[in-house]
């Protein structure tokens, strides 16, 4: 049996330690500023589906689309990706949100998901370039000595590495082959999806502005988190936290990317506070979230879909899909005869 690796093993003992950290100081937690962090982050999140929303309605402007299940299916989405690794939410929010937007296509739906990225992108740039240029950010070339299991697994196996990254190209080849026959109306749909971008004015007024006022929300979260956990609010503390954040939304391996961050938190931090304080903080935080937009997001679930656990949503998400493809292997048979 092949050894695991000794910076694997580091990793993923360096994180259960600094859990450990946060049981042990749990009584030392400032209570109020954790708890507006968590207001600011719910915040955040309903502003972003609002933003969302927008994108919808401009796909399908003469659909009546209840803004409520848009802000469910974004909400149960957020919290089931904190629980499960690989972003496996994202499934959710596109069953959720196909059966939410009357006569929608899951090509249209999925090809929505990336509007979003417009903003992310020009704002993780900016947060990016601030924290490398702040001598404290891990450099790329060293990103494989932190104890981050993901990270470090990688950087231990690159032709494992080389190899799933030919699997998914030549996976994305093989559904794109599977759908040439249709190629045009799939465009078609995609197209449709991302209907408000080229529509200049109104992306930046209805998304990308609405999305700045999300982020602001954000950061704001960030710092009572900061303080609640006595690091400290600061504008520079909280680009770190968010520099940190862009990294592991980079490698979605784990949930929240929860050994990526705990790596880079605590490195990051390292002169700012105490070792058991910095680990009680980089994994406190997590938590924290996790809980909280796990918990709203089965609220989310109850009370407007009706669901009572993730896993309903999954198998019913699995039957709607199956339900389709056989209505359209009837249209189509009908369509030869």
């Amino acid at each position: 049996m092949t050894p695991v690796p000794a910076p694997i093993v580091a990793g993923i003992g360096g994180f259960f330690d600094a859990v450990g950290q946060f049981f042990t100081q749990l009584a030392d937690i400032s209570w109020g500023p954790l708890l507006l962090g968590m207001l600011c982050f719910g915040t955040y999140l309903s502003i972003r589906s609002r933003a969302f929303y927008h994108v919808l309605r401009a796909a399908y402007p003469a659909e009546r689309i209840e803004f409520k299940r848009i802000w469910g299916a974004y909400i149960a989405a957020y919290g089931f990706n904190n629980v499960v690794p690989a972003r496996g939410g994202d499934v959710i929010k596109l069953f959720l949100t196909k059966t939410s937007v009357p006569d929608s296509t899951y090509s249209a739906i999925g090809a929505a998901f990336f509007v979003e990225i417009g903003f992310d992108a020009t704002m993780g740039l900016f947060i990016l370039i601030f924290a490398f240029t702040q001598g404290v950010f891990p450099k790329p070339p060293d990103f494989s000595k932190l104890q981050a299991f993901d990270l470090s697994f990688f950087a231990s196996h690159p032709r494992f590495l080389l190899f799933l990254l030919t699997v998914l190209a030549i996976a994305g080849l093989v559904g794109f082959a599977l759908l040439s026959t249709r190629v045009r109306a799939f465009w078609a749909k995609v197209r449709q999806g991302l209907t408000i971008i080229f529509d200049r004015r109104r992306y930046f007024r209805e998304v990308w502005l609405v999305q700045f006022g999300g982020w602001c929300f954000r950061f704001a979260a960030f710092w009572f988190l900061l303080d609640a956990f006595h690091i400290g609010g600061s504008v520079k503390n909280v680009l770190l936290v968010l520099g940190v954040n862009a990294v592991a939304a980079v490698v979605p391996f784990t949930p929240g990317g929860a050994g990526v961050q705990q790596a880079f938190l605590v490195k990051v931090f390292a002169g700012v506070a105490s070792g058991a304080t910095v680990a009680a903080y980089s994994v406190g935080q997590q938590i924290a979230i996790a809980i909280f937009s796990l918990a709203i997001g089965f609220f989310a679930l109850a009370t407007i879909f009706k669901f009572r656990s993730f896993k309903a949503v999954l198998a019913a998400g699995r039957e709607h899909r199956e339900s389709e493809r056989q209505a359209s292997a009837r249209t189509a048979g009908g369509g030869l005869q």
